[in-house]
């Protein structure tokens, strides 16, 4: 059938299809508008782990959105397709992180890894791994959009979107990343991981093409971290959670706020979204909660603005998701991902349907 055909066979308001891909929806890889890049990956965790299941959950809750979105009622005509992961990812994740964790625990008792060579191999061994990950990411990622498809990515950890980064700085001259996050993720390899989830926008730094950097949410990060921000001169600027907080607490609205943070940006912008800037009962399971942060509805309004700004939404990332004993984690997520992908059909011209304005007096 014709993708006009389907959409006029189809009906929304039933349950997800189980044999369709993300969000129940029937159409193929080539019908569909926007693909998803899953990345189940999370090799250098120290702490909480499962986001490299995250893309598995976040699919799994996906068959239960209503497709009805209240901004985007007609987003599910455009198509939404989820790759699928070379299996290897998922099988040198877990590989490679088990080689990790002697690393990881050496480092913590406070031993040099110059008086174990073998710890040094494994080190030098899962960079390359990394490395290869994000170069196979980056090239996946330009398969699609050679095809004119718009393309984010569903990890996986936060160190899974560099290959995403390094595709989208190949297409163009300049852009910066909205990065939503209770961390910085700006520390230098961090436990001798090259490409550490905690390293992530310190990585993006080494992109010549980021021009900018600006985080919302920011509620933990250490010294050398401070120093990266201060040394970028002004090419990281930095809203921390108690600093937007304490300007809510004196009057100034959200509102306001997210005129402030988008006037900052460049442009063009990629979003890149930690589970974790939201409060923790949005994620309870993520891998580094941090009290604080802002709420569903304050990240989706930010997006909604930032899509009506005039800047250009060339693409997202949505990281560090983790299921737990229910499926609340992956049903944040996948609600989370399918506005998303609203903000970035609408922000590029798409028909997204117009928002539904429901009766209220």
């Amino acid at each position: 059938m014709t993708k006009q055909q389907i959409i006029d066979t189809f009906d929304p308001s039933q349950p997800g299809l189980a044999d369709a891909t993300i969000f129940g929806l029937p159409f193929s890889a080539e019908q569909s508008e926007i693909i998803i890049i899953p990345v189940p990956w999370e090799v250098t965790v120290s702490y909480g782990a499962g986001a490299s299941d995250g893309p598995e959950a976040v699919l799994d809750a996906s068959f239960q959105v209503d497709l009805h979105h209240q901004e985007f009622p007609e987003l599910w005509k455009l198509g939404i397709y989820m790759d699928e992961a070379p299996s290897h990812w998922k099988t040198n994740s877990d590989k490679y992180k088990e080689l990790a964790q002697p690393i990881i625990q050496a480092l913590e008792k406070g031993e040099d890894l110059n008086h174990h060579p073998n710890l040094q191999a494994d080190l030098a061994t899962i960079n390359k791994v990394c490395r290869d990950l994000h170069t196979e990411v980056k090239e996946k990622v330009l398969f699609w959009m050679n095809q004119s498809k718009k393309v984010a990515l569903l990890g996986g950890d936060h160190s899974t979107p560099l290959g995403y980064y390094e595709a989208l700085a190949s297409i163009h001259d300049t852009f910066g990343i909205l990065h939503l996050d209770a961390h910085m993720d700006l520390r230098i390899a961090y436990e001798g991981f090259t490409y550490s989830h905690a390293s992530i926008m310190y990585n993006a730094l080494q992109i010549p093409q980021i021009s900018k950097i600006v985080q919302v949410g920011i509620r933990d990060f250490c010294e050398q971290e401070v120093a990266v921000v201060q040394q970028s001169k002004g090419r990281v600027l930095i809203n921390t959670s108690a600093d937007l907080q304490t300007e809510a607490f004196e009057g100034k609205t959200w509102a306001t706020q997210c005129d402030e943070i988008i006037a900052t940006l460049p442009q063009k912008v990629c979003i890149s979204f930690d589970i974790d800037g939201m409060y923790q009962w949005y994620a309870p399971n993520t891998g580094t909660p941090v009290p604080g942060g802002f709420s569903f509805e304050q990240a989706t309004y930010l997006f909604n603005k930032l899509a009506q700004s005039g800047k250009e939404i060339i693409g997202f990332d949505l990281v560090e998701v983790a299921p737990g004993e229910t499926d609340w984690d992956g049903n944040v997520g996948a609600r989370m991902l399918f506005h998303m992908c609203g903000v970035l059909a609408k922000n590029n011209g798409m028909n997204t349907g117009d928002p539904i304005q429901f009766p209220r007096k």
